[in-house]
């Protein structure tokens, strides 16, 4: 088979592989590494397939970094939630920019002065990292009334005073008129007034969450279905949410939402009554406050104009501007731990574009390498494979490590793509006078 696999010019204009002969597969790579590296009087004399491969694919993850070309991207539609979720084979970002109605690419900077912390621990208004409410208990009834709405109070959760019985816990909630009853699994041996301390039952801290009643529900038992009538809240319930409630198993969650009906993790225990037609939903974790407060603000570079005096009043009028600052295109910042990218509230409803770099090993396609940087590649593969044996002399490894840095910086510079007059095209703008 030739160089060209015996593809004619009339099959490869109409076929779909355009532009592939830049690239050599991974897989030959291997195998033409083993025919030009591996064998008897050569500098490795005799190495497993499965090593070969295990480097080449780490030499194609490293050179992948900071050497190829950059050519995966994403677009969306950014949704009112401002967050966007990292793409599947994501490693890292190299630009994001939002697109507008002539196809032009307005980038978007990165903020340091906000995040989105994943733990935000429940504090009551003493500042204590717990969960305490005044409940009015009746002696031997298991029933107790709160004093104001508790949404945080989950089914399953340890609740502890002095006149409840040990390791007892929540076996139902119900809210109305901004008041929450629970049921306890144990009866109360005094009437009155008490305060009540809640607990997760995994001795976790109580995490401030995200929470939705749902009111006028039903379900039947062994039933894993949630169904709401007249429909007027269910679009605020999203997949994962956890259900609070006494007929489902603890740990059920949201899987599905179509409409009116609610499809669980979970089937229910037992049907529903006229006692028992609301459910707590609970978001795990909850949006922190920096968050609610970063996407619901009007960003700072678009509250005015800053060609007059009142854009940074607080700094001096203008004098105060901080350069990093001084553009009206947006931001955001990535959330590692959630995986999305959250964007300033003026990027709503544009178009956005990800550029971002894998590690070329996602699926077979991507295993390719450049012709440009074969060289580095081979280089690479026998420095790694010397430099993990034993007996091979240190200066034989250093004259390898040697090449394979000259290699991958010579691919660099092949890669860059760097051509004299499109500098010199740039270069024509430096003439201008600057004026002042």
């Amino acid at each position: 088979m030739g160089l060209l696999d015996n593809t004619t010019q009339q099959s490869y204009y109409q076929g779909n592989n355009h532009g592939n002969y830049q690239f050599t597969s991974l897989d030959d790579v291997i195998n033409q590494f083993i025919v030009a590296y591996v064998g008897e009087d050569k500098m490795i004399s005799r190495v497993k397939r499965v090593d070969v491969a295990f480097h080449a694919q780490r030499a194609l993850q490293e050179l992948s970094f900071d050497t190829f070309k950059s050519t995966k991207a994403q677009e969306i539609t950014l949704p009112p939630s401002l967050q966007m979720i990292l793409p599947q084979d994501y490693v890292n970002y190299t630009k994001v920019s939002w697109v507008d109605s002539s196809g032009i690419k307005h980038p978007l900077y990165p903020t340091s002065r906000t995040s989105n912390p994943s733990s935000i621990p429940f504090q009551n208004s003493a500042g204590d990292y717990s969960l305490v409410a005044t409940g009015t208990l009746v002696d031997t009834d298991a029933t107790i009334v709160l004093d104001a709405e508790y949404s945080n109070i989950k089914v399953g959760m340890f609740v502890s005073g002095p006149n409840i019985g040990s390791g007892s816990t929540v076996l139902a909630t119900s809210n109305s008129s901004n008041i929450t009853t629970i049921e306890i699994s144990s009866d109360a041996t005094y009437s009155g007034t008490e305060t009540l301390t809640f607990t997760n039952n995994d001795g976790s801290l109580v995490l401030e969450e995200s929470t939705h009643i749902l009111e006028n529900v039903t379900w039947n038992v062994s039933e894993d279905k949630i169904t709401q009538s007249p429909n007027t809240s269910v679009s605020n319930i999203i997949i994962g949410m956890l259900v609070s409630h006494e007929d489902f198993p603890t740990g059920t969650t949201v899987v599905d939402v179509n409409g009116a009906v609610i499809t669980t993790s979970n089937a229910s225990t037992a049907p529903s009554t006229a006692t028992t037609n609301e459910v707590t939903f609970i978001s795990i974790p909850g949006n922190s406050t920096a968050w609610d407060n970063y996407k619901s603000a009007t960003p700072a570079e678009n509250q005015d104009d800053y060609q007059d005096d009142t854009y940074w009043p607080l700094d001096g009028s203008r004098f105060g501007l901080d350069p990093q600052h001084a553009q009206a295109n947006g931001s955001f910042y990535i959330d590692d731990q959630s995986g999305k990218i959250h964007f300033s509230s003026n990027i709503s409803g544009k178009t956005v574009i990800l550029d971002y770099i894998s590690d070329s090993l996602g699926t077979d396609p991507e295993m390719q390498v450049h012709k440009f940087a074969e060289e580095a590649m081979y280089k690479s593969i026998a420095y790694a494979i010397l430099s993990t044996r034993a007996n091979v002399q240190e200066y034989v490894i250093n004259r390898y490590r040697k090449e394979r840095f000259a290699a991958i910086r010579t691919a660099k510079l092949r890669l860059s793509n760097f051509k004299l007059e499109e500098l010199t095209q740039i270069l024509r703008g430096k003439s201008k006078q600057i004026k002042h």
